[in-house]
């Protein structure tokens, strides 16, 4: 996955970028379409911040059990490939 972040950071940027030439054509700026929104962008936006506030915990205990784990294996990794040389 983290070979294809780049290349989708920069087409979403120019996409954005089209799409916010276009809007200006119209005279649309940022401010103006948030304010059509109305509350939805700040619903959007709480819902967000729930989901993450939910999910943190359950990242964080599972958290205290995985990267023990992961760095034990990797040490083991490690150790057995310089074994084999």
């Amino acid at each position: 996955m983290p070979s294809r972040l780049g290349p989708l950071i920069i087409k979403l940027l120019v996409i954005s970028f089209f799409v916010g030439l276009i809007l200006s054509f119209f005279s649309v700026n940022p401010r103006e379409l948030l304010e059509l929104l109305g509350d939805t962008g700040k619903k959007i936006v709480a819902i967000i911040a729930d989901f993450f506030e939910w999910a943190l915990q359950y990242i964080l205990i599972g958290a205290v059990v995985v990267i023990p784990i992961w760095g034990l294996l990797s040490l083991w990794r490690i150790a057995r490939s310089k074994m084999n040389k």
